[in-house]
């Protein structure tokens, strides 16, 4: 009998398209198949199966089943599970799954060996040649085996005595060593190690928080539960997400000390042929540990048994553009589809984290205290109405003394400041004319390094003009407000003699960068670091003593419904650098608001009086975790036909208790590469199906085809 295969495609459309199977074909859900999408051949995933059962007309046949490792059936159950939670077509989760087998084959390289057919004329130098390719080299290696030439490989080559071979190097995925000691645990962490191997090795879906104070070992304590993931199985398969590259080069060596091999590293800066051997290593088995960014949780594992969701509150876990998602509540999902174990772990815990673990449904490990001898650092803020900077400089007094101690007992200060490049905003004097990016409301950022303007937003770069483009006045143009380059000018004028270095994404391009300079701290080598949020958490510097918060009041400013949470997180990891081994540390937070609840958090060092407090309110207005909230971004490059349609869209809206509509209102970024942008904002009741009734309402009004609409379940940016 005849079968219908399921096939779905990694593009937005809204579900899987029906082929008829070629007879012996022998499909399997999971296979990947060739198939015809209008004049083209598109790849597909076969979804289901099922018996012909006659129709009133002939189905397009699958072309070909393609010789790629099948996509397990949980890993497809997952896709299909996100792009419902999302609600976005399953194509898009699709397309990320599928994003390493994309990717280019490494190239085959060329080997030379010798045929066994000797020269016409035969040379001491030819000699050397053919009795050193008895095994298959590269000609550069031969010639320099053979200590001759490359004209003399050459020429051997074009008499048939040496043969050209294509070389596809195979992947090797070194497999861990499981009988290699662990860390000597403290009486805290062996018993949350405890607890964790125990979730593994009872199976099924489990989730757990661990929750430690930045210090405390927490890395130490779940390589225990990868240990044990590991062991259990021989085909085992462990997932550490983590939230930056920088980040990663560090926990991959940690990995590597204890288990003795690298384990697969998969995020944006990976070559695309790497990629593609991870991909396929990872659907075959042969990769056992992956650490990764959040797009790693896409990959096909065959048999995860583990997943680690490092620094579970960062906001780098929320993907913002195409299929919108975040990685952590994906991750709690992707275990409970796949029945293992999910380990959360910060020192900063997001709020939605701990009301999951106050309501029983994740174990509560807790971790108090630093581990050995280090202590937590002292945290002091610096009221910049009391101490101001002199005009035109950034850094206090307080901070400046506390930096001068610092280097004179050759330990190290890190300089923190969430802003890249040297100056945020450039304005004419003149006329007031402020630089943004074209067809976009962003501001144009000052880069000193490479002395363009650049916006962070769309990309767009351009060289600092020396006049006004509005008015055209010369030498207006002025720098207001500090990014890293301007406190790294200004610690290179205090401390002439200092070794200074700067941590950002503009100073750091590709993991071996952001690995080089991170091994030079540690190693001492640099007295002052000036870093943006890549360097502010998960590294361990011995020598590093002080941190100085340039501008603590920054996330505060313009904020959302998680500015505190965000603030109190980034600036207690920021703080929690210092003092990490016997060294006491101390941190110094600049601001100009000493008695907001933030900061009075931060220097009395009580989270939980913080927490309780950003509970409360959120409970009363019913935001997350109490509640549940949704955005729909319309964007379209004719205001009025945007208009028109946000109307009729929020006219459709169904009718549903528990549900509130916000808009539609302008976006705060109202212009982006020429697009005019409007939001809506959806505030539900958890007992809604939020999911299904955002389906429900787009479903009610067709956009027309300029303009483009994304919905955002759980937003983190309201821009």
């Amino acid at each position: 009998m005849t079968r219908i295969a399921s096939v779905l495609l990694p593009l937005p459309l809204p579900e899987a398209f029906d082929y008829d199977e070629p007879e012996g074909m022998g499909l399997a859900v999971g296979d990947h198949v060739a198939v015809p999408l209008g004049p083209r051949t598109a790849r597909g995933v076969v979804t289901a199966l099922r018996a012909a059962a006659g129709g009133n007309r002939p189905l397009k046949p699958v072309l070909e089943r393609l010789d790629d490792p099948a996509m397990p059936e949980t890993t497809l159950r997952f896709v299909e599970w996100a792009a419902r939670y999302s609600v976005d077509p399953p194509g898009l989760p699709l397309a990320m799954a599928l994003r390493g087998l994309r990717a280019p084959k490494p190239k085959p390289i060329k080997l030379v060996v010798a045929t066994g057919q000797a020269p016409g004329r035969m040379t001491p130098a030819r000699d050397k040649v053919l009795a050193a390719a008895l095994t298959p080299m590269t000609a550069v290696a031969l010639a320099e085996a053979a200590g001759v030439s490359a004209g003399v490989i050459k020429g051997l080559i074009d008499e048939g005595s040496l043969e050209i071979r294509l070389h596809t190097v195979e992947t090797e995925f070194a497999p861990p060593d499981l009988t290699l000691p662990g860390p000597t645990l403290n009486a805290s962490q062996k018993a949350a190690a405890g607890v964790l191997t125990g979730m593994v090795a009872q199976g099924g879906f489990q989730a757990a928080l661990l929750d430690g104070v930045t210090g405390s070992g927490k890395t130490e304590v779940y390589l225990e539960a990868v240990a044990a993931a590991l062991a259990a199985d021989p085909g085992a398969q462990v997932l550490v997400l983590l939230p930056e590259i920088a980040l990663t080069q560090a926990v991959l060596a940690r990995f590597e000390d204890r288990f003795g091999a690298a384990p697969a590293e998969w995020h944006s800066a990976v070559p695309p042929p790497r990629r593609r051997q991870i991909w396929e290593g990872v659907a075959t088995g042969r990769a056992r540990i992956v650490i990764g960014a959040r797009s790693a949780l896409f990959l096909p594992f065959r048999s995860l048994r583990l997943i680690v969701v490092d620094e579970e509150h960062d906001g780098s876990y929320k993907q913002e553009e195409g299929f919108i998602y975040q990685a952590r509540d994906l991750a709690v999902a992707r275990a409970s589809l796949e029945k293992c174990a999910v380990v959360l772990a910060s020192a900063t815990p997001s709020l939605e984290s701990l009301w999951n673990a106050e309501q029983g449904r994740y174990r509560w490990l807790k971790l108090a205290a630093r581990h050995g001898a280090a202590e937590l650092p002292d945290v002091q803020l610096i009221d910049m109405r009391q101490t101001p900077p002199e005009t035109g400089r950034w850094l206090s007094p307080p901070l400046i003394e506390a930096m001068k101690e610092t280097y004179g007992r050759s330990e190290q200060t890190l300089l923190f400041l969430n802003r890249r490049g040297y100056a945020p905003l450039v304005l004419c004097r003149a006329c007031g004319e402020r630089m943004k990016s074209p067809d976009s409301d962003s501001w144009l950022v000052e880069h000193r390094y490479t002395g363009r303007l650049v916006c962070h937003l769309t990309g767009f770069s351009m060289p600092r003009p020396d006049r006004c483009p509005h008015c055209g006045a010369k030498d207006s143009l002025v720098s207001i407000g500090p990014g890293v380059e301007r406190i790294e000018e200004e610690v290179r004028f205090l401390f002439p003699e200092a070794r200074v270095a700067v941590f950002s994404s503009d100073t750091i391009f590709d993991a071996e960068g952001a690995r080089t300079l991170i091994q030079a701290m540690t190693d001492g080598e640099i007295d002052v670091l000036v870093a943006t949020q890549a360097a502010a958490k998960g590294h361990d510097f011995p020598l590093l003593t002080l941190v100085g918060v340039v501008d603590a009041d920054l996330g505060l400013r313009g904020g959302d419904l998680r500015a505190g949470e965000r603030t109190f997180q980034l600036l207690a990891q920021a703080s929690g650098r210092a003092g990490r081994r016997e060294r006491p540390g101390r941190a110094l937070l600049q601001t100009y608001s000493p008695d907001h609840p933030v900061m009075e958090a931060l220097a009395a060092q009580d989270r939980d009086a913080f927490l309780a407090a950003e509970m409360a309110g959120r409970e009363m207005a019913g935001l997350p975790p109490f509640g549940r909230l949704a955005a729909i971004i319309c964007s379209g490059p004719d205001p009025e036909i945007l208009e028109t349609y946000v109307r009729a869209l929020a006219a459709a809206a169904p009718n549903t208790d528990g549900v509130d509509i916000f808009g539609p209102a302008d976006a705060p970024l109202g212009l982006v590469r020429g697009r005019r942008r409007k939001r809506f904002l959806i505030r539900a009741d958890r007992k809604v199906d939020l999911q299904g009734f955002m389906a429900a309402w787009r479903a009610r009004a067709r956009p027309p085809g300029s303009v483009r609409v994304a919905i955002d379940i759980d937003p983190y940016s309201f821009l």
